[in-house]
């Protein structure tokens, strides 16, 4: 069987605003309010239609279908990812995790999108170029570069993605983070009664009034910049065995060894 063939919003041209007619960008918007609002189950091209006052017929002059329309307010979400040209890989890197954690958390139906629906629009890619352009400034080579990059992107999915089902849960059963952590008590204890020491260390963080939110955002920046601390000892590594191998080195290292 042949495989199906790959199609995507950013393959063709978009088409120009009708006369009177709406843009791509206020679509967009719509469709992005949408989804904050009533989340990613809940969007549909005649509801979008309905919001805009235009009927899906509208719609349709843009977008073809409701896949196209997703890879465009994806997009528009990686909007909020800010980056500042000329900063270090480090910066760079820390601007890159933090802004796609918040645009996560903002947009939670972002979550469920990451990995299915390709991320090919102008915003993701300028996340990526500016990810690429530091690290290979700050002396990364080679594949390293592209590792580099991925360790980023993965440590960022990682840590934000189970939030964000956290908190859909939460919307779902219209709780707050304290009603659904007072919900676990009983279970926790009951399934962990057979592990005193995790037992135990579950029960001191309710003994102190634990804000499990900011647990989460102290976690994610001990997490970032561990995972920042160990690229930048993979890069001395690097620059360290580079120098070994240089010309310059092998010539001092026998003019050393004659003496």
């Amino acid at each position: 069987m042949a495989p199906k063939k790959f199609t995507s919003v950013w393959m063709r041209e978009p088409r120009g605003q009708r006369e009177r007619g709406l843009t791509r960008d206020q679509i967009v918007k719509a469709a992005m309010e949408l989804l904050d609002a009533e989340g990613l189950d809940a969007l549909s091209m005649r509801k979008l239609g309905a919001k805009l006052g235009s009927g899906a017929t509208s719609v349709y002059w843009h977008v073809a279908n409701k896949d196209e329309l997703l890879e465009l307010a994806m997009d528009g979400a990686y909007a909020d990812v800010v980056l500042h040209p000329g900063r270090s890989w480090r910066e760079t890197a820390s601007d890159f995790s933090y802004g796609l954690r918040g645009a996560i958390l903002h947009h939670l139906w972002l979550a469920s999108l990451i990995g299915v629906v390709p991320s090919l629009g102008p915003q993701a890619l300028r996340c990526s170029a500016m990810l690429v352009d530091a690290f290979d400034r700050g002396g990364f080579r080679g594949m390293d570069v592209d590792f580099a990059v991925a360790a980023v992107l993965s440590y960022t999915l990682g840590a934000t993605l189970p939030e964000a089902s956290w908190r859909s849960a939460a919307i779902r059963t219209d709780s707050t983070e304290g009603e659904q952590v007072e919900a676990l008590g009983p279970v926790i204890d009951r399934v962990a009664a057979e592990h005193p020491a995790l037992h135990a260390r579950y029960q001191s963080y309710h003994a102190r009034d634990y804000d499990p939110a900011l647990a989460r955002k102290i976690g994610f920046d001990y997490g970032l910049v561990a995972m920042l601390d160990g690229l930048a000892e993979r890069l001395r590594q690097a620059g360290s065995r580079e120098a070994q191998a240089s010309p310059a080195s092998a010539t001092e290292s026998t003019t050393d060894q004659r003496r």
